[in-house]
């Protein structure tokens, strides 16, 4: 299978890309698959103009000449792609929504309605065969509320995808912590054989990889030094 990852951590020492990394070790276990990581924050992208050109002339590429457009071929014949990221301000990084908008150009002007009486535009190839997976960390506590907007976005967007959404993930990078951040990096390793076998997160794993790995309190004593 061709895996699209898009790294969406502006950081080289990423939290949230550690428990990705983890699930492509599980994800490639029994095969290895081909496997493009992408970190956005290296790309030239700029944002969307709003111009819908690529409307005008639909080959599936923007008029702006930049690596997006490098990008969108990679995206569309992609078997799986896994947006990883951190939580910004209750949704994505600025830098991954510009990648996010500038994909206008997979989809025409034209606009299709569901049995269900829900619109989107036509998609200039199918994608209904891409598997998407989202994978968020966070540094809260918890992830009740502090999610609910991305899930929001992310499950328009691309269609009700698997979404992991971890709490406490500075952790990761805590040596003090290993003794529960070590776990939970192998818990990702056995969800990416899961993904790898069924192309699909039971709603049992994704409730095991989010389960903070330290209780609320203690966390927040710890971020605040006492």
């Amino acid at each position: 299978m061709k895996v699209l990852v898009l790294n969406g951590s502006p950081k080289e020492k990423s939290d949230t890309f550690r428990l990705t990394e983890a699930f492509l070790r599980g994800f490639n276990r029994e095969q290895e698959h081909e496997v493009h990581i992408i970190n956005v924050i290296e790309k030239r992208i700029a944002p969307c103009r709003g111009c819908f050109s690529c409307w005008q002339k639909p080959d599936g590429h923007c008029v702006i000449q930049d690596d997006q457009n490098a990008i969108l071929d990679l995206y569309r014949t992609a078997d799986v792609i896994i947006w990883s990221f951190p939580l910004y301000c209750y949704a994505m990084p600025s830098h991954l929504k510009a990648l996010l908008d500038r994909t206008i150009p997979l989809v025409k002007m034209n606009m299709v309605q569901e049995a269900d009486g829900t619109v989107h535009h036509e998609a200039l190839a199918d994608f209904s065969r891409i598997h998407t997976l989202v994978i968020c960390g966070c540094g809260f506590p918890d992830w009740e509320g502090n999610f609910d907007g991305l899930r929001a976005m992310c499950n328009v967007c691309f269609r009700e995808p698997d979404m992991v959404c971890v709490p406490e993930t500075p952790l990761l990078n805590v040596p003090e912590a290993a003794i529960v951040a070590d776990p939970l990096l192998a818990r990702f390793e056995q969800a990416g054989e899961e993904y790898e076998a069924t192309l699909k997160l039971s709603a049992e794993t994704v409730a095991d990889l989010e389960r903070p790995m330290i209780p609320k309190e203690v966390y927040i004593q710890n971020v605040n030094g006492r």
